[in-house]
């Protein structure tokens, strides 16, 4: 490739990708509580040899569920699986989740239901498709 294609194939890539914006704090506690979410199903599915793990409190969280403040503190706080490494991981992070929502985040977090039961069972996701199609 000669010197003068090689500078045009430069000039019209464009400049150099700047770093993407810091996450905000929204954005952080959406994806802490998707991440604690998804680990805690994935406990349920890895060790169901542990007992204790069956009588975990339940993970399926919604930050803009005001009842999610307080099913993050029960969660921390069941004395459950004390000896779980993987729990006790999990338990760091639905800390930090709830550190975030109470202290950091706090001004930035929109409550739009207050539906406890809604926190119990996930939410099952489901394509509808339009009249006629199959």
């Amino acid at each position: 490739m000669t010197p003068r294609l090689l500078a045009l194939l430069l000039l019209l890539a464009g400049p150099p990708a700047s770093k993407p914006a810091p996450p905000t704090c929204y954005s952080r506690m959406l994806s802490l509580s998707r991440e604690v979410t998804g680990e805690f199903q994935s406990l349920q599915a890895v060790e169901p040899s542990e007992p204790c793990v069956r009588y975990l409190p339940t993970l399926y969280l919604d930050i803009h569920n005001y009842c999610v403040l307080a099913k993050l503190r029960d969660f921390v706080a069941s004395s459950q699986c004390w000896k779980v490494a993987q729990v006790d991981a999990l338990k760091d992070k639905v800390r930090k989740l709830y550190t975030i929502m109470n202290s950091f985040c706090r001004r930035d977090l929109v409550f739009l239901s207050d539906d406890c039961n809604a926190l119990e069972y996930p939410i099952p996701v489901t394509t509808v498709l339009p009249d006629g199609q199959k």
